[in-house]
């Protein structure tokens, strides 16, 4: 299996790198030197690497960010996963490609997303993203869509790294706490990734494409999330000036930012569990693992 892979400087990107070549060759450009701006760009590392598959790790995450730059989300995050898709289907590749909690806008009550839910993005992030599984989804039926939360990992940055460098820093943190979600490790999506693509390499003809949710077990809120890590990294002898009672709970309406976000990211991933078996575990599991690379 020959395998192009986007996006490989990023977070999850960096995870899939270290576990993509167990199933094969792997070709990943640096963002250098392949602009997801640029369709022509694209098209001609798709048709020089000639892949079985295509797995789409690049995205324009900046949340705040895209509320003033929605052009380039959507150039990123929409405009070149069609692409890839296109490309894709002209090969008869599998395009596997990784969405967004923020899809949704956090009003449903009492239960996670499924996949049936209705999207409605509350920020310019969301929409693109949205757009982007759309784009793929008409292009290439040979698709896998995983939408994801609340990613984190020992590469790049996330609010994991944010809570330890501001608890060195400060003597005290506010943090919102009416929302809810997972956090999901890069590595679990990686790991996962490499599972879902063995099955394809093993059934191809069997193989359920489409749209699945893949984020890890339980439930958790930012503030809940902030005080764990806090308290493990402070046990484990990192030297912090905040401890877990001087990370104060707040609403989000009490947190200005530029983005609207959800309050309900939950995301069932029942239908991926049961189409391909796979554990998920606890997000404090995944988060361990990130701490322990970082202390």
């Amino acid at each position: 299996m020959k395998i192009l892979l986007t996006g490989r400087n990023g977070q999850l990107g960096y995870e899939l790198f270290r576990v993509l070549p167990a199933l094969g060759e792997v070709v990943a450009p640096a963002s250098s030197e392949c602009d997801l701006s640029d369709a022509e760009a694209i098209r001609r590392w798709v048709r020089a690497a000639q892949p079985d598959v295509i797995v789409n790790a690049a995205a324009y995450t900046a949340v705040d960010q895209a509320e003033r730059e929605p052009e380039q989300a959507q150039a990123v995050n929409a405009v070149a996963p069609g692409i890839l898709a296109e490309e894709a289907a002209r090969l008869g590749a599998l395009i596997v490609h990784y969405s967004t909690d923020y899809v949704f806008d956090g009003s449903k009550v009492g239960s996670a997303y499924t996949e049936a839910d209705a999207p409605n993005p509350l920020n310019q992030y969301g929409a693109s993203k949205l757009a982007g599984e759309q784009a793929v989804a008409r292009a290439n039926p040979q698709h896998l869509i995983l939408r994801t939360s609340w990613v984190v990992g020992s590469h790049g940055n996330n609010f994991l790294k944010t809570m330890l460098h501001l608890a060195a820093e400060k003597d005290e943190l506010r943090v919102v706490a009416d929302q809810w979600g997972a956090p999901t490790s890069a590595a679990l999506l990686a790991d996962v990734t490499v599972q879902l693509l063995r099955h394809y390499q093993q059934q191809p003809q069997a193989f359920p494409y489409g749209l699945y949710h893949l984020a890890a077990g339980g439930e958790t809120n930012w503030h809940e999330y902030a005080c764990y890590v806090v308290e493990k990294a402070r046990h484990a002898g990192k030297a912090l000036r905040v401890s877990a009672e001087a990370i104060h709970p707040i609403r989000t309406d009490e947190y200005s930012s530029p983005a609207r976000r959800p309050l309900n990211s939950r995301l069932s991933t029942i239908r991926l569990q049961h189409a391909f078996g796979v554990r998920l575990p606890d997000w404090r599991e995944g988060v361990d693992g990130v701490l322990e690379q970082l202390l």
